[in-house]
């Protein structure tokens, strides 16, 4: 039986030889460059940076416009101030002479400071004769705490 195997041909590699055995990893390439990457954010700063200091003059100037429109309120907003003074005191002045009608030698509305100049009077002189909730509101306005 082993006259019946016959002559073994053994495998060689190709004329040439076999190809370079390819070893390395090659993975394809995802995103940008560290380069174009770093230009990016530069470029985003700097437009972020210029984004900003326009909102800053503007933010100026809309500073300086409501600074602008306060100065011209002013006078106004005095002369409403004081009216509202001068109708309270015409109110104290009239229960003044109320209360004080039986008193010899009383004047209404009599200065107690010794000048001629106006003073303005403070909220408790002015509130005197009124509830105490006014007082309150004159002084402290609408602050209410829970």
């Amino acid at each position: 039986m082993a006259a019946a195997v016959g002559k073994v041909k053994q495998d060689m590699p190709p004329p040439g030889g076999y190809g370079p055995i390819d070893y390395k990893r090659h993975m394809p390439r995802r995103g940008l460059s560290g380069y174009s990457l770093f230009a990016i954010g530069i470029g985003s700063m700097i437009f972020g940076w210029y984004r900003i200091m326009k909102w800053n003059r503007e933010r100026k100037r809309l500073a300086l416009e409501d600074l602008e429109i306060r100065v011209a309120l002013l006078p106004l907003l005095m002369a409403e101030e004081d009216r509202r003074i001068l109708r309270i005191l015409r109110q104290n002045f009239e229960e003044e002479a109320k209360i004080m009608k039986d008193v010899p030698g009383w004047t209404v509305g009599e200065s107690r400071f010794h000048t001629t100049r106006w003073v303005t009077p403070l909220a408790d002189e002015l509130y005197y004769l009124h509830p105490y909730s006014e007082l309150d509101n004159a002084k402290f306005g609408f602050q209410f705490y829970a």
